[in-house]
């Protein structure tokens, strides 16, 4: 009998998720078994689009980019957030420095990748007189590069944020407690702190995964998918399929793909993680 009140009160969550999350997703997979082009009527097609993603080279060749940007951001994202969170933990201006590494999240992505490109464009931008920009809107390594740096900056003040309220959760005692018995600074940090903060660690890991495997805003923004395809990510190319070629059946195949995708790096990270612990 208890559990009815229970189940009442969790009515307008669920509702609220199947509302906006589980509908639209089964909308999709129905989607993906079209011919559809948006504007004409919906042919069902069965597996056929998944059949020909597969045999897409260019559905193999975005992977691949996103896989090199995944490796690109999520080490810096990673390393960068828990080595300010240490630096940053009991200073006089950690607010003030946290405050500034969070802006940058606040800011519209539209403005910010607009003050970006005014900026470090090689030919024309406002510090190319002063720095060594290199040219990332003719080479695909640099533009990729330009496109981590830019997610990093946006994303790392979150990241920081996480990592310092993990630090703060751990107990003082227990640093004492390594202190008394003789441990020194980086003994304390290898043995007491790191294997405190796996919980952050392994939340930051799937977040860093999540937004590579997803990202497609910046890409949009700042690249358009080049030079030479250097830059176009799944997203990117998700994109290209339905609203550039019109082939929304086809996309709606590579959004189950994604989703598939993003489900089992995340799930198999989280498992290392935890066997780590064990």
């Amino acid at each position: 009998m208890r559990r009815i009140p229970l189940l009442l009160f969790s009515l307008p969550a669920l509702a609220t998720l199947g509302l906006f999350v589980l509908y639209p997703f089964l909308d999709v997979l129905r989607f993906s078994t079209w011919e559809w082009s948006g504007l004409s009527e919906p042919k069902p097609v069965g597996l056929r689009n998944y059949r020909d993603l597969l045999q897409d080279p260019a559905f193999w060749g975005s992977l691949w980019v996103t896989l090199k940007f995944w490796l690109l951001a999520l080490p810096p994202f990673l390393g960068l957030s828990l080595l300010l969170a240490f630096l940053l933990e009991g200073t006089p201006y950690e607010r003030l420095a946290k405050g500034l590494l969070f802006l940058p999240g606040l800011v519209t992505l539209g403005g910010a990748t607009l003050s970006w490109y005014t900026l470090f464009t090689p030919e024309y931008g406002a510090l190319a007189s002063f720095l060594p920009i290199p040219p990332w809107d003719r080479e695909g390594f640099w533009a990729l590069v330009m496109v981590v740096v830019f997610t990093l900056w946006r994303h790392l003040g979150y990241g920081v944020l996480v990592a310092s309220a993990r630090l703060k959760a751990i107990p003082k005692t227990l640093l004492e407690a390594a202190y008394v018995d003789g441990a020194g600074p980086l003994e304390a940090l290898r043995y007491v702190v790191l294997p405190l903060m796996r919980p952050a660690v392994a939340f930051l890991v799937v977040v860093g995964t999540i937004l590579s495997l997803q990202s497609y805003a910046a890409v949009f923004l700042l690249t358009r998918g080049g030079p030479y395809g250097a830059t176009r990510v799944l997203g990117y190319y998700l994109y290209e399929a339905g609203f550039e070629n019109f082939r929304l059946g086809y996309a709606a195949a590579l959004t189950v793909v994604i989703l598939l995708l993003t489900l089992f790096f995340a799930y198999a990270q989280l498992r290392l993680l935890r066997y780590g612990e064990e």
